[in-house]
């Protein structure tokens, strides 16, 4: 009986998470899918039923995989650059010898805890044409971000350095877990830096690095909120990302581009849907990869304890 009391004291304490989660998560999913089957500017109640008209005009929208390339180019470019440094980092944090270990850590890990929109809004400032930015400063306009050519390397960089922390923490949490005498026993036989990294550092890293690189992989497909602060998908759609795009064709305005859209629900909802569908194989291709790496980790770890 007592049992069965804690039990339902515990569904209790997740009723707020479930109602949220519903009401925030699950509802708007919803939503958005009956969407995908109305034309629909978002005023009033969708009556306008056009079937599978508005997948259509998504997978035949020119616009919208050039969205789709720009997301992939931004993963490709800043998840390996992104990773390495992280990792180099993690590796001199982690030295016990390290004065002053703990503010270093804290100090880039700062920028991860600073809104993205926040950050956008400062280099978008910084970096422009308008005001005393920072090629005023030096007697020249930059413009990094009005250039078609410049501005998605410039997104790129600046997204690098906004999320690093968070890789810097999880490769630091993964180096913790290499027990300190394999270095010293490494160190005792004369072994150099390269040679305990290569051969202590990267196998210690086999189980949780994948992880890391897949959160990284994912979470960088989903960026909107920087690149909507930076160049709204500008200038002429040369750093438009899927999310972006979703977000102009569903609110309007006046585009990525210059070009007015008119507002249209159900276009962005397909768009968004087709975009999750596309997520959702990434991730499960790569849950089969860590599966299958730790199958293949499992007899080796057997061998070892035998």
């Amino acid at each position: 009986m007592t049992t069965l009391i804690r039990a339902r004291w515990s569904y209790l304490y997740l009723l707020p998470f479930v109602l949220l989660t519903g009401a925030f998560v699950l509802y708007p999913i919803g939503a958005s899918l009956v969407y995908t089957v109305f034309k629909w500017d978002g005023i009033g109640s969708p009556s306008a039923f056009v079937g599978l008209t508005n997948f259509i005009n998504v997978v035949n929208d020119d616009f919208f995989w050039k969205a789709v390339t720009h997301s992939f180019t931004y993963t490709l470019v800043l998840v390996p650059v992104q990773l390495l440094l992280a990792l180099v980092l993690a590796v001199v944090l982690n030295d016990r010898k390290l004065r002053f270990s703990t503010f270093y850590r804290s100090l880039f890990f700062l920028p991860a805890v600073m809104s993205p929109a926040i950050i956008g809004v400062i280099f978008q400032l910084l970096i422009s044409n308008f005001g005393q930015g920072i090629g005023e400063m030096f007697g020249t306009k930059l413009g990094l971000l009005a250039d078609p050519k410049t501005a998605l390397g410039v997104v790129i960089a600046i997204g690098i350095w906004n999320t690093l922390g968070y890789n810097l923490i999880y490769f630091l949490a993964a180096l913790q877990t290499i027990p300190e005498e394999l270095y010293e026993a490494g160190r005792i036989d004369g072994a150099s830096w390269f040679q305990l990294f290569r051969h202590i550092t990267i196998p210690g890293l086999a189980t949780i690095g994948p992880i890391i690189v897949f959160l990284a992989i994912i979470g960088s497909l989903q960026v909107f909120d920087l690149v909507q602060v930076l160049t709204g998908g500008g200038p002429y759609f040369a750093t438009s990302v899927v999310n972006t795009y979703i977000y102009q064709m569903a609110f309007g305005g006046a585009g990525s581009g210059g070009v007015p859209v008119t507002p249209d629900v159900g276009l962005a909802s397909s768009a968004a849907f087709l975009y999750g569908l596309l997520l959702i194989a990434i991730a499960a291709v790569q849950a089969i990869v860590l599966g299958r790496m730790r199958r293949r980790a499992q007899p080796t770890a057997e061998v070892k304890s035998a």
